[in-house]
């Protein structure tokens, strides 16, 4: 693989991480603040409203630059706002900076993933596309509890310290190994709203929405979950983690190729899947072991739905699969947001930690009904690979 593609890997991982890593360090956060659980917890929503908003407005007001260029702006943006991070003297201000690094996140993705395809011949653009993403797997089996544990041990403020540092490094790489006369072609912008016509198409984005929400509904307070109810301490919250990771990348790639053999199966399935575990993990985050093994396994079913509803969501949406794929990462983040909020407020509402995951797996029943609408109101067109 060309070594623009590890530049754009160590980005997506930077990118990863800064999202994620806030959920290991909501107690720092909030001790540190003077502020609630819940109330670190908004910190995950505001980060992805930023995303929704930003995706599709940043994807418009790049879409004439240069590829090259865009990228490093998007970086450029990244690192800005991990730096008012690291520097927030309250929370106001940190929420201020959590939307500012939010801006880059999903315009980065959708151009990262066109140039990482036409850096390498035409049969190898998927495995192209897989390396650049392999940086935000990474981030969830690396930088998340890593950057948890300097969180810990430093402070909350040396994590967002850690991950500038590696912003820059991508900047630097970035500047150095994309081609410099790496173009865009024109967009055509009505052809790609065009393509946003049709019932399927929203159907299949609320699917996604309904998706994050219920993962992260428990994932957003999985260290106060962990901590309070199941007994564990930082250094394990963090080891936890790490295996949550390990769960998410088998998912991952588990999940691609039940997608490849039959897309609604395997959606159906995974969020049956995903509902069981969350509804599982209400009871057995009481004790240790049970609680590690089925967080590993609800992992495993929560990131076999990505791959299953990135493919789900331009087969509705193949006029225009730039947007729509830019689009997707914004329905990802609304769903982040709805259940970051649906978490918190089972708490705020005088329900226990351990309600959190019930809700959750709520949820996961309404992606189940949305995969149902799906397929059964949308018109599907005929795309390979996709039963």
């Amino acid at each position: 693989m060309p070594f623009p593609l590890l530049v754009l890997a160590l980005s997506a991982f930077a990118i990863g991480t800064t999202e994620f890593v806030i959920m290991g360090l909501l107690p720092e956060v909030a001790a540190d603040l003077g502020v609630s659980i819940p109330g670190a917890g908004w910190l995950v929503t505001g980060y992805a409203l930023g995303v929704a908003i930003g995706a599709p407005f940043m994807a418009l007001a790049t879409a004439r630059l240069p590829r090259r260029r865009a990228l490093i702006l998007l970086m450029g943006i990244f690192i800005v706002g991990n730096l008012m991070c690291a520097l927030a003297p309250g929370y106001d201000l940190l929420m201020v900076a959590r939307v500012v690094t939010a801006l880059c996140h999903g315009a980065f993705f959708g151009i990262g993933s066109v140039v990482a395809a036409s850096l390498v011949p035409p049969a190898r653009r998927a495995s192209a596309v897989a390396m650049m993403f392999t940086g935000l797997t990474l981030a969830n089996v690396l930088g998340v509890p890593l950057g948890t544990a300097l969180g810990q041990a430093a402070g909350w403020r040396a994590t967002f310290w850690g991950v500038t540092l590696i912003g820059v490094f991508a900047l630097i790489g970035l500047v150095r190994a994309l081609p410099r006369d790496h173009g865009q072609e024109a967009v055509s912008m009505r052809r790609e709203f065009a393509a946003l016509r049709g019932a399927g198409l929203w159907l299949a984005l609320s699917t996604t929405v309904t998706f994050a929400a219920a993962m992260f509904a428990l994932f957003t307070y999985i260290a106060p979950l962990l901590g309070e109810v199941t007994g564990v301490s930082p250094q394990g919250v963090t080891w936890t983690l790490l295996l949550i990771g390990l769960g998410l990348t088998v998912g991952n790639v588990v999940g691609g190729k039940l997608a490849d053999w039959k897309l609604p199966a395997t959606l159906a399935g995974a969020f049956v899947a995903m509902a069981l575990t969350s509804l599982a993990f209400g009871w057995t985050s009481r004790a240790l072991i049970p609680a590690e093994i089925t967080l590993f396994l609800w992992a495993v079913a929560s990131f076999a739905l990505v791959p299953a509803l990135q493919v789900n969501v331009v087969t509705f949406g193949q006029g225009a699969p730039n947007l729509v794929s830019t689009l997707n990462i914004g329905a990802f983040n609304v769903g982040n947001a709805l259940g970051a909020w649906v978490g918190g407020s089972v708490l705020t509402h005088g329900y226990g930690l351990t309600e959190v995951p019930l809700a959750a797996a709520a949820l996961a029943l309404v992606g189940l009904i949305t995969t149902g609408l799906t397929f059964s109101v949308g018109s599907k067109p005929a795309v390979a690979g996709c039963n």
